[in-house]
């Protein structure tokens, strides 16, 4: 098993029974996202997605936030006065893993918010393929209260899953809403009582270690790439990862699910999952 301990200064890595938990790791400053943690979290991503143990990957934060967003003073006000390129660079490393990384991650990822989420951790929450609150978790887009729009992939990330009234109000406003809001808006899929949170998580992540991974890449991209296409272009590229899922998967899925069906009537697919 690889140990992770101390290798990254702002974000803690440990796997245990095949997930990855990956935190942010300034509780100080409400795992506010600095240049440092960006330029890890990029490294981290990279260096699980190799990690063979690692099977499902959960994103949360350490203390009493997920992430209070980008951190202003070290993200922002001591990098105005830096070269273009240099801030180039910065914003690079933000956008690669918030979004660029994680929202097309070869494994499932889920992001356990278990407390305050703002402003820039709107992009890597929306990259997670899934999302469990606190019922309790405070989130906000706080910008227009300091003089700016959303930036980076905000904006995106709350028009891809809240509602076009919904996602506007809470831009417009800089008002604040809970965990338990957030799944009624669809932000998250579900929110739970805090003490709650960790047990719920482990549940959902095993129930996906569980499936076979190859498949599941498929099914997860297909969704999200076909969301930006026609029809037409859907129809082929599914078809295309239908197909590509087949030839890459060494346990043959496909034929132990229409044998266990057919053949055998050992299972029935709409309530359980092929026996692997």
């Amino acid at each position: 098993m690889a140990n992770y301990d101390g290798r990254w200064t702002t974000v803690l890595v440990d796997v245990e029974e095949g997930i990855g938990w990956v935190t942010l790791n300034r509780p100080e400053k409400r795992n506010a996202m600095s240049p440092t943690l960006n330029l890890e979290m990029r490294e981290v991503l990279e260096t699980l997605e190799l990690d063979a143990e690692v099977k499902v990957l959960v994103l949360t934060g350490a203390g009493t936030a997920w992430t209070a967003g980008m951190d202003l003073k070290e993200y922002f006000r001591e990098i105005d006065g830096a070269a273009e390129i240099v801030q180039e660079k910065i914003r690079r490393d933000a956008s690669t893993w918030q979004w660029k990384l994680l929202r097309m991650y070869s494994k499932p990822t889920i992001a356990m918010v278990n407390g305050w989420c703002f402003g820039g951790g709107f992009s890597p929450l929306v990259a997670c393929d899934l999302a469990v609150a606190s019922e309790t978790a405070v989130f906000g887009l706080s910008e227009i209260n300091w003089g700016i729009p959303p930036g980076n992939l905000v904006s995106k990330a709350m028009a891809d899953t809240v509602g076009h009234r919904k996602a506007l109000e809470y831009i417009m406003t800089g008002d604040t809403f809970t965990g338990a809001q957030a799944a009624e808006m669809g932000l998250v899929n579900k929110a739970v009582p805090l003490e709650q949170l960790r047990a719920e998580t482990i549940a959902l992540a095993k129930k996906l270690v569980e499936k076979n991974p190859v498949v599941l890449r498929a099914a997860k991209h297909g969704f999200k790439r076909c969301r930006e296409l026609t029809w037409e272009q859907s129809e082929d590229y599914l078809y295309a990862k239908l197909d590509q899922a087949q030839l890459r998967d060494p346990e043959n899925g496909r034929e132990q699910g229409l044998k266990q069906f057919l053949d055998e009537k050992s299972i029935k697919p709409g309530l359980q999952a092929y026996k692997r």
